[in-house]
């Protein structure tokens, strides 16, 4: 089979690997052509477009860039027809996938969607484009199969991928972690700014501003791949904090705490058990917006899949040095603050079920895709 599949930032390219891999278990001549990252190039795919180059975040900056992003619709429906593929994979990111998967069903093509928009959040009206134009949607959150059955559309829950990466990672020994880095031998509080530039700027500024008042803990800025060092630099100034590039899963698993910006970060740093506090600032107009249409109660996936506050959240303008000290100081000095939070990551662990979830979602995939054979695109 042909599998196209397409990611739009790093988690996403994450987990496609990680079903890419799955899928090759089942299907011994699948091929794949993709957009995403450097880890679904390394799974065997054939990189036609990263993710770093499709990153727009916020409404602001989509505007500011819809020239290029246009460019990219147009050149991404060129390929598909092109490659002639077996069925359309899409992974989250659905400002564009949304948009790809009707133009590849009015195609004739099949199309998967693995790992739901979070349309719970804002956007409901984007159930009726998913029961139109995606012929299979798998979840990873617990709470998104009754949310679309609500809604009258039937979904197959895999639980969470996340469960599976992190179970197969090797962590650095601690000395060899510390010496390799060159970090001190002091406690750390990591912190996650993001993975765009954007949110980047906006919140790690902030996060720097508590490290005078935490003076036995070395700060450690976790960087991602696709932002260069020299960028993280330019922030920090003249701070002593450090930055390491890709190796943010060690670094948390050495980390008291943790600053974190919402998103699948928060569920990754509660997961390997790490206290933290979410932290969200973006700009004016973006969250304007954002607080008109968002229709969920919490920023953190930790907070939403189990229903009440977990984890602190500091959004937008509770987002300051002040609220920062006191949260931090909450699940560093806190004894029963980190015993609470360590019952509530084990319930959470057991809300997003067991290990296997790229496996299940790669079954469903290769049974949906069995004889009789799906349409191609039209015309072949």
């Amino acid at each position: 089979m042909k599998y196209y599949v397409i990611a739009g930032e790093a988690s996403g390219d994450l987990h496609a690997a990680n079903l890419m891999k799955a899928i090759q278990q089942k299907d011994e001549r699948a091929q794949f052509r993709v957009w995403g990252g450097n880890r679904m190039k390394a799974a065997g795919g054939e990189l036609v477009k990263h993710y770093r180059d499709l990153a727009f975040m916020g409404f602001a900056e989509v505007i500011k860039n819809l020239p290029a992003i246009l460019k990219n619709f147009s050149s991404c429906k060129k390929d598909i027809v092109t490659y002639k593929p077996d069925v359309l994979i899409l992974v989250d990111y659905p400002g564009f996938n949304l948009r790809i998967a009707e133009f590849a069903k009015k195609s004739g093509l099949r199309v998967v969607y693995y790992i739901s928009p979070q349309i719970w959040a804002w956007k409901q009206s984007r159930v009726k484009k998913i029961k139109k134009y995606v012929d299979k949607m798998i979840v990873i959150l617990p709470f998104e199969q009754e949310f679309y059955h609500r809604k009258g559309l039937e979904v197959d829950f895999v639980g969470h991928p996340q469960l599976d990466a992190l179970a197969e990672e090797k962590t650095t020994p601690k000395k060899e972690f510390f010496e390799k880095n060159l970090l001190e031998d002091r406690p750390i509080i990591a912190l996650l700014p993001g993975s765009r530039k954007q949110e980047v700027a906006k919140t790690l500024s902030v996060m720097l501003e508590v490290m005078p008042y935490f003076d036995e803990y070395q700060f450690v800025v976790a960087g991602v791949n696709t932002i260069t060092s020299k960028f993280y630099r330019g922030i920090i100034g003249e701070r002593p904090a450090h930055v390491l590039i890709g190796k943010t899963h060690d670094l948390l698993h050495y980390s008291e705490a943790a600053l974190v910006t919402s998103g699948t970060a928060t569920l990754e740093t509660a997961l390997i058990g790490v206290p933290e506090v979410v932290c969200y600032k973006g700009s004016k107009l973006s969250f304007m917006i954002a607080r008109r249409v968002v229709k969920v109660k919490y920023a953190s996936l930790v907070n939403l899949i189990l229903n009440r506050e977990v984890v602190k959240e500091l959004i937008q303008h509770d987002l300051t040095k002040e609220n920062l000290v006191k949260g931090l100081n909450n699940i560093l000095r806190n004894t029963s603050d980190r015993k609470r939070l360590k019952t509530d990551y084990a319930e959470l662990r057991k809300k997003l079920g067991e290990e296997g979830a790229s496996e299940r979602a790669a079954n469903l995939i290769v049974d949906f895709l069995a004889p009789p054979h799906p349409p191609r695109i039209k015309g072949e």
